[in-house]
Formats: structure tokens, sequence, C-alpha cells
């Protein structure tokens, strides 16, 4: 390992570690009162020599660099002298803050040109030029004429605001990624590295496998469980997929059919509680109600995605006749139990402390990182254990895996703190609702193509902050519940991960897969159907984000579910045999029927329950008065 690679892995090791002692409050008990501000800059000048040290200003990063360039080694001095700078002056600085002190304006700017060309190198020229878009504004948008024209400020304070003050890079979006996002990535990477992931992956073979589509409902059983922790829908199709898209092709499944259940299952565990690849925690600060509020509302409309997804994977396999796992593959449950039971612990611990001990998510994670420490060192699974010599490895792995995280919270930052000290963010939302002529049905859809837009190509994070600033206050503004608004936004900037032209989610599982990407992204889209129907389902009708009286709630469910069925029978063209054309029609229409929510439903409650039953006499119907092909295709599950 040359120089540079000790230094950048040293750097990458020191990341989680100043996260952690910060978590843990180890400054404050060493006698050191520090601003969040001074640990936030100590971050930043760890990554930002990282990113010049690792990522080459064209190309992509791929292990050590042979040989780094002269104007990237300033850069890394310049990000990280600059930010060191900021750590030990800042309270002289922010004493002095609204005098804009001439050192904090220059070093200031230095930081910000960093952290966007930071971005361009790690999350992608888009997000970096949507920051340098914003940062345009901010000097320019007072000569924009109408609606939204920006307030002019000085480029001093501008730069002082965005660069040091809180309300700008050092903001509420990286403290999140800096604390939160790097403790559930370590708790991944010590998952991965103990044999968690293993046993996860062989009990969902174990559950799953002896049914019919087993190596689908497996991949979607295990993607589901390790998307919600990796945070990025990309790395969940690499880990995983890797394992299960050779399994689906292998049990039968067309390439571009098995690349596109493992991606729509990455996709989804970003919407799935607990963690929703960090985007909870983010979602619980920015709308400042609890953590479990925000789980326990998204985790209806993540069941109905995964059903979704589920079903249609079963019926596809029944009408392609795709067989079952040999037995001979399929691991016994109780070995499989018996060796991996204990990773269950840490998920438990990590339960307990977010709701019962109403621990801080950063610190309810680093109780269940210990946990997975000494199951790994002492269990592990299998042949797979932890080592104290790879200790090192797994926390270089964790900072590197933050790094595109941590400049997204800070470029994030920038954006609110331009859309703040100029008030875009009011003439926005004023012009989006303007746009849509005050229509709630119109805003939908143009906030949902706006979301898919703005989020091709980021990580969850990025995705979410973007969206939750410049889209959600315009759905908020015409009587959308704050909760229903951002789950919302983050549902269709999830939908990016799949939907074409960009697809990045689609198109990584098509590599895996060797199918073509755009027939992949294709596929996706139709078996994450449920996801571009059920977000306008629940902003209409709150029940079904557990909101209003049990029975609305039961009710809400019950017909979305039956609902979700019906449609993808029509979809896959397969119910309990195959479908006629007549009767896919009379499916989709009574499936459509149940998810248009009862807030809405014309001749109310009547008419809800007209649909519900005539809803139950179709499966009725399938299960008791068509022929039965049960002993070819195996048992429905």
């Amino acid at each position: 390992m040359g120089k540079s690679g000790w230094a950048t892995t040293g750097l990458a090791i020191l990341i989680p570690l100043v996260s952690i002692a910060w978590g843990i409050d180890l400054y404050r008990s060493l006698g050191l009162n520090l601003f969040g501000e001074q640990v936030l800059s100590l971050i930043l000048a760890l990554v930002l020599p990282l990113v010049f040290l690792r990522y080459p200003a064209r190309g992509s990063v791929s292990g050590q660099r042979d040989k780094i360039p002269f104007y990237d080694v300033i850069a890394a001095l310049l990000g990280f002298s600059c930010a060191l700078y900021v750590a030990f002056e800042y309270p002289r600085i922010f004493e002095e803050l609204y005098t804009r002190p001439l050192d904090a304006t220059i070093i200031g700017a230095v930081l910000i040109l960093l952290v966007v060309e930071g971005l361009r190198r790690t999350a992608g020229t888009f997000l970096a030029l949507v920051v340098l878009f914003f940062l345009v504004f901010a000097l320019f948008g007072h000569f924009v004429p109408g609606d939204l024209q920006g307030r002019k400020v000085a480029l001093d304070r501008l730069i002082v605001y965005l660069a040091i003050d809180s309300n700008g890079m050092f903001g509420l979006p990286m403290v999140v990624s800096s604390t939160i996002v790097v403790a559930f990535v370590l708790f991944g990477n010590l998952l991965t590295k103990s044999g968690g992931g293993n046993f996860f992956t062989d009990l969902s073979m174990a559950v799953m496998g002896r049914y019919r589509g087993g190596s689908a409902k497996i991949a979607v059983t295990a993607s589901s469980l390790f998307g919600s922790i990796s945070g990025s829908a990309v790395s969940n199709v690499a880990s995983t997929g890797i394992i299960t898209i050779p399994l689906m092709k292998a049990g039968g499944f067309r390439a571009s059919t098995a690349g596109a259940i493992e991606a729509v299952a990455s996709t989804g565990g970003q919407l799935m509680p607990p963690v929703m690849g960090a985007a909870a925690f983010l979602m619980a600060e920015m709308l400042q109600i609890s953590y479990s509020d925000i789980v326990m509302a998204a985790l209806p409309p993540a069941a109905l995605y995964y059903l979704a997804l589920f079903i249609q994977a079963d019926l596809l396999a029944a009408r392609s006749d795709i067989a079952k796992i040999d037995k001979s593959e399929i691991p016994r449950m109780r070995k499989v139990f018996s060796q991996g039971w204990q990773f269950l612990v840490p998920f438990a611990i990590l339960i307990l402390a977010l709701f019962q001990f109403n621990q801080r998510p950063e610190n309810a994670a680093l109780w269940a990182c210990s946990s997975l420490l000494v199951i790994g060192l002492f269990s592990g699974y299998g042949q797979k254990r932890l080592h104290l010599s790879k200790i090192g490895n797994i926390l270089a792995a964790t900072g590197n895996s933050v790094v595109d995280i941590v400049l997204i919270g800070a470029g994030a930052g920038i954006i609110i703190g331009v859309l703040n000290i100029t008030s875009l963010g009011f003439a926005l939302t004023l012009s989006l609702v303007d746009f849509a002529g005050g229509s709630l049905p119109m805003l939908l859809v143009l906030s949902a193509i706006v979301s898919i837009i703005l989020g091709m190509g980021m990580p969850t994070v990025g995705v979410y902050i973007l969206l939750a600033t410049l889209v959600a206050p315009s759905l908020i503004e015409l009587g959308v519940q704050p909760l229903a608004a951002h789950l919302f936004v983050l549902y269709f900037g999830m939908m990016s991960m799949i939907t074409p032209p960009v697809a990045i989610a689609a198109f990584s599982a098509a590599v895996i897969a060797k199918s073509r990407p755009v027939a992949t992204a294709i596929e996706a889209v139709r078996f994450a159907w449920s996801a571009y129907i059920i977000p306008f389902v629940f902003v209409f009708s709150p029940a079904l984000i557990l909101e209003g009286a049990l029975i609305d709630i039961v009710l809400a469910m019950t017909r979305a579910s039956i609902g979700v069925w019906l449609v993808t029978a029509c979809i896959v063209g397969y119910f309990n045999g195959l479908l006629n054309t007549y009767l896919r029609i009379i499916y989709l229409l009574l499936g459509l029927g149940l998810l248009i929510p009862a807030e809405v439903m014309p001749g109310g409650f009547p008419t809800v329950i007209f649909t519900l039953a005539a809803g139950l006499l179709a499966i009725v119907y399938e299960f008791v008065f068509t022929q039965k092909d049960a002993s070819a295709n195996g048992k429905l599950g």
C-alpha cells in the first residue's frame, strides 16, 4: 500500500470514530464542550481530502489510484486545512458571524467550491449542477422577473451564511448524515462481515425455497431485509443481487425478469421500516414528530408494495410453469436457525432501544453494533467470523461508504440555505400551486413527475432531502398532511431508481443478470406498479398511513390489499388459471375501484362495501368455480 493508500485508509477510519465519539458524547466526558458545527467541520476535514485522493476528476473510483495529480493533492490539502481551521476557530467565528469576518468569508468560499466539486465526483454531475444552480440563483436571483424573484444578498453575507452558519452547510442534513447514517452503515458492514447477510439469505431460502417461484421470493425477502439498512438501492442490488439474480435465472426466470425483481425488491428496502435507508430519521427531524410515528405510518404502504411484488412473482411463476427450487439446494430451516438465530438479537436491541427506551437513532444503532461485534467475534455464521484484525478494515469501509452521503448532506444544506436567505422556497411553493391551478390531483401528478426527475441517480438521503425541501411544501400548502406529503415525495423519488431513462438500480441489476438495461427497467416498472398508485391513495386516505379510527384503518388496508391482488392478477394475466381478456378487464376495474380511497368514493360508504364485496367475490370465484391446476403449479404462497 502506497503513501496515498495509507493516508486514505487513515482518513476513512477516522470518520466513523469521530462520529461515534460524538454520538456517545465522548468529547463532553473528556471536558471538551464543542459546538456541533466543530465536529461537523472536523468530519468534513476528513471527507474532503478523501474525495480528492480517491476519486479522479474523470471516471469513477476503483481501488487505490496509482498516481494522484498535483491539483488533487492541492485540493485535498485545502479541504483538510480549511475545514480544520473552522473546527478550531468556530467559537471565535460564531461570535463574529454577523460581522462577516474576512477569514470566514475566504475559507467559506473555498469550502463551498470544494463541496460542489466533491459532489460531482462522488454523487454525480446532476446533483452538483443542482447545487450550482441554487448558488447562481443566490447571486443573481434578484434579477429574475416575476414571482420567482429572489432577495438580493451581499456576497460576503451569502458565503458566511451558507458555509459557516448552522442554517447552511452545517445544518440538519449534514448532522443526520454524519451521525445516524454513519452508525447504520457501520451496522450494515458489521452484519455483512460477521455472516449475518448470509444468514438472512439462507433463512429466506429455507422459508421460501419450497414454493413455486421460490427463487424470486427469496430475492424479495432477502432484499427487503437488507435493503432497509443499506441506505442505497444500488448497493443493495450489488450485495444481494449477486446471489439472488443467478438463483432466479437458474430457477427458470428470464434474465430481464430476474434483474427487475431484484431491482424492485432492493428499491423497496429504502421504503421499508424501521430504517428506510436513513430517510425515516431525517423525516422525523424535519417534521418534528417522533420517529415511531414515521415508522408506523410507513409500514402499511411498504407492506402493500411488497404484497404486489410477492403476488406478481408467484403468479408469474405459475403462469410460466416455473418449478420449485430443488430440495437438495434448500438449506434446512432448523440448521440455518440454530447457526444464525443470534443475528436476530441486534435487531431486537435496535428496536427496543428506539421504541422502548427512546434512544437517539445513532445511539440505538451503536448498541446494536456492539452486540454484532460480540456475535461476530465469538459466533458468526457458518465459516464466517469477525477478527479483531479486520475491525480497521470495517471502519475504513464505513468511512469510504459515507463520503458521498456526508457531501450530499452538505450540498443539501447549501440548497436549504439558499431557499431560506433568498425566500425562493416560499416562491417555489406558490409557483407549483399556481401552475397546478389550485387543483390537488393536478399538483400530485406534477409533484410525482418532478420527484422522479429530481431523484434520478441520487442516493436515498439526497433524494429525500431535495424533494422534502423543494416539492413537499407545495403539497402541504394545498392541505395534504405533512407526513403524507413527505412520504409521497419519498416514494416517487425512489421510483427514479427503476424508472427509465436513468433507472440506476434496474441498470445495475441488468449488469449482474446480463440482460438489456432498458428491458429490465421496463419490467421493473411493471413489477413496482403499486408504488406509482399507493402514494396517491394515502394522500386522500390517511387511514392507509394509520391515521384515523381503527375500523377505518382496517377497512382501508383490506380494500387496498384485495385491490392490489386483483390488479396484479390482471397485469400477469393469471390468477388460479389463465385469464382471458374479459376477466382481466373486470379484475382491473374491480382492483382500481378498491384502491380508490373511501373518502373520494362516489356514493360513500355503500359503494365502499359494494366494491369490497365484489372484490371478495372475484377471489372466491377463482378458487371455487374455476379449474384448479395446483398439482402442476404448486400452492400459492
